[in-house]
């Protein structure tokens, strides 16, 4: 199968839930669908109430609170939980979560498989991170992202961050890692595999490594997406359709 970009929208997703669990999970993309991926997009939608265990798998997992607030229960440790909190679930690791209500507590989760082995010296990993506290950071066409977890916070193999997308156009450009992205506000159009797909608050994006493309704002404010990428890097490190750095500072693109 050929690899090439793909737009899911959430709400058109059917929401299933094991008998007696809190947790609708909306199933975006990933393994389990007909797109097959190394990283697993889900859209968790928590009722009021406390949840069964969850993962306990070998992938690492991260998370982002959409809307709502409860507790993360994980390693004998309660969290807040909060709009636009991340949170980082290493390998093995159980969790369980509570939605003190009334609003439902819905979440982007994605899944890591296979992660990269912890390296020596790696610093103790952060649980919990508000977007907020994190530095904003400047990319291609006065775009700017927020790193919400990666290497330097304990996630292993990639990186989570929130970007922040203006009204001006970004040229045609691609990146050499795996990327999946939620859109949490605006309008606009992917332009990837000769083909433009509308998107919007909820859409799921898939985007291969090497796919060119351009996710284009066209409303009036700025869009802003969280996202997951494999290998670790920076979201600023994009290239252009012939291989040439559309940042400063960005190593030449190895071969393929």
């Amino acid at each position: 199968m050929i690899a090439i970009a793909r737009v899911v929208h959430a709400a058109e997703v059917p929401a299933d839930a094991d008998s007696g669990d809190v947790v609708g999970v909306r199933q975006t993309l990933g393994t389990r669908t007909d797109f097959g991926t190394a990283l697993e997009q889900q859209v968790l939608e928590c009722a009021p109430g406390r949840s069964r265990p969850r993962g306990g798998g070998g992938a690492e997992q991260v998370l982002f609170v959409l809307s709502g607030s409860g507790t993360l229960h994980t390693a004998g440790a309660a969290h807040e939980l909060a709009p636009e909190t991340g949170a980082y679930l290493a390998p093995g690791e159980r969790y369980e979560l509570e939605n003190a209500g009334p609003e439902p507590l819905r979440i982007v989760a994605v899944q890591i498989p296979h992660p990269d082995p912890v390296e020596d010296g790696a610093q103790t990993r952060a649980a919990v991170r508000r977007l907020a506290d994190q530095q904003a950071e400047a990319a291609t066409t006065e775009r700017e992202f927020r790193i919400v977890a990666d290497p330097r916070s304990g996630l292993r193999s990639a990186t989570h961050f929130v970007g922040y997308i203006p009204t001006q156009r970004a040229p045609e450009h691609f990146h050499t890692y795996d990327e999946v992205i939620y859109v949490l506000d605006g309008d606009g159009v992917l332009h990837a595999d000769d083909a433009a797909q509308p998107v919007h608050a909820g859409s799921c994006i898939q985007l291969p490594a090497r796919t060119v493309h351009c996710l284009e704002n066209t409303g009036k404010d700025v869009m802003r997406v969280v996202a997951v990428f494999r290998p670790a890097g920076s979201p600023a490190a994009a290239y252009y359709p012939d291989g040439t750095p559309a940042y400063a500072g960005t190593p030449p693109v190895q071969a393929s």
